[in-house]
């Protein structure tokens, strides 16, 4: 009787030999992934550890930036953030709307991590460019018309507001017509659409209505403006009038494509 084929030897020993082998790199296998989750387990607890439990990474010292009218104590003292906290902690976005909240002259401001132990206040502050009188004081008022600060002293190159609204006529009625805060944000408008040179010689902005404005400069000089539009085309007239008309103590831009020049 013949013996196995040479293929069914094979076969057999394959059968005999598959099982224990595949047994054993299973429980190789199932070795690695127990010490891998243990190995992430410890490491995540490590992290969690050094962030939130050690002493390294806590809040040491805040640093800030950009103030100009304000002092990094007046900021810091508003920002009043936790030292000694862990860093990962501390909540920056609260502390950015806190520091807006209690200091309206800062247009911006960004509060940064700076690792290890550090939390940076880098601030923007709003800039006058019309000041509203109050009693003996100053209502700085920005580009956007946000009032933002009373001063008992007025800045240095920041025009007046004239709201000479009460006077009968055209006056009341643009009043009626458009409310006091409109007008005010027109003559804000005009202010920031001054070039640079006619701004530091500005005094007032002078509103009898919305399409009445007029600015009174130094060395006792006036300029028409007329509404806030076309700011723009306004500032570049009136700029080139100035240099063809330097004596001239009157400009005309309330219509920018036929502007005028009174030299007395």
């Amino acid at each position: 009787m013949a013996g196995p084929s040479t293929a069914e030897r094979g076969e057999r020993q394959q059968e005999s030999s598959g099982p224990p082998l595949v047994r054993r790199f299973g429980r190789r296998r199932l070795r690695v992934i127990i010490f891998m989750l243990l190995g992430s387990v410890l490491l995540g607890a490590g992290c969690v550890w050094v962030l939130y439990g050690s002493q390294w990474l806590r809040v040491g010292h805040v640093s800030v930036s950009g103030t100009t009218v304000l002092t990094p104590e007046q900021v810091r003292e508003a920002a009043d953030v936790p030292v000694g906290a862990p860093l990962i902690s501390v909540d920056t976005d609260a502390i950015e709307a806190q520091l807006r909240r209690k200091l309206p002259r800062i247009d911006s401001v960004d509060a940064v991590r700076s690792w290890p132990d550090g939390i940076g206040l880098k601030v923007i502050e709003r800039v006058p460019v019309l000041l509203v009188r109050k009693g003996s004081s100053y209502v700085e008022v920005d580009d956007d018309g946000v009032r933002f600060a009373t001063v008992s002293e007025a800045p240095k190159g920041v025009p007046t507001l004239e709201l000479s609204v009460s006077r009968p006529g055209s006056a009341a009625a643009s009043l009626r017509r458009f409310g006091e805060d409109r007008l005010v944000r027109e003559a804000v408008r005009v202010a920031g659409d001054l070039p640079a040179a006619v701004a530091r010689e500005t005094r007032s902005v002078k509103v009898l209505s919305y399409d009445d404005i007029s600015l009174e400069l130094t060395a006792g000089r006036s300029v028409a403006w007329g509404s806030g539009e076309h700011g723009g085309t306004k500032a570049r007239t009136l700029t080139a009038l100035m240099k063809a008309a330097p004596g001239a103590r009157h400009f005309d831009v309330s219509v920018p494509t036929a502007p005028a020049s009174v030299v007395s």
